[in-house]
């Protein structure tokens, strides 16, 4: 069975902060909880827990993985970003949107979509991530918690535990934060492109 911390989302406790950046570190797979909804995180290009996750969530050698950042200087140092891209970041981060990006050099070639070479990032506007992601000191590779066959994320902690138990080395019960995913927009060609409208406004990339 996996481990299970109660983490308060306003003042993360530290001692287990640092166990939960542990298990990361050690190719654990850990469950918690962003401003959108409840994801499943790894270690960056770690490979074996990155298939463990596609297999809990069935998913191809397509699908983009998200780098889960700290901040914006972060986030840039994981893809190619030009000068009208990076001021629709700054605006929108942090918050609820995931951008897709051409990969730059420090991705993984594992971690990056193998036919388009890109990235989702995002920055997440969430205290208890955040404070993760800078003990962590790297991103974290993320991917939404929504299992086969469900058309939502899962959001009670305990339930998700239950279903996880097994699969997953750590749950964290950051309380509730949400059911809907993020707004997915795709920058890798220069020109804004909704691929999907979540959490985050729309309004944005209206053209």
């Amino acid at each position: 069975m996996s481990q299970y911390f109660q983490i308060h989302p306003d003042n993360p406790q530290q001692r287990l902060i640092s166990r939960a950046v542990a298990l990361v570190r050690g190719g654990g797979v850990i469950v918690y909880p962003t401003d959108s909804c409840y994801a499943f995180g790894c270690h960056i290009g770690d490979k074996a827990a990155m298939e463990r996750i596609r297999r809990i969530r069935k998913l191809d050698q397509n699908h983009n993985f998200t780098f889960v950042c700290r901040d914006l200087s972060e986030l840039g140092a994981y893809a190619k970003v030009d000068n009208p891209s990076y001021r629709l970041l700054k605006a929108l981060t942090p918050g609820p949107y995931t951008f897709i990006l051409k990969a730059g050099r420090e991705v993984p070639r594992r971690a990056q979509n193998p036919r388009k070479k890109t990235i989702g990032l995002r920055v997440p506007a969430n205290t208890l991530v955040l404070t993760l992601l800078e003990s962590l000191g790297e991103p974290l590779m993320s991917s939404t918690l929504i299992l086969p066959g469900d058309d939502a994320p899962l959001i009670e902690p305990q339930d998700i535990y239950e279903k996880l138990g097994n699969q997953v080395d750590l749950v964290i019960d950051g309380g509730y934060c949400g059911q809907q995913p993020t707004t997915v927009v795709d920058l890798s060609d220069g020109e804004p492109v909704v691929v999907r409208a979540g959490l985050g406004d729309i309004s944005p990339f209206a053209r």
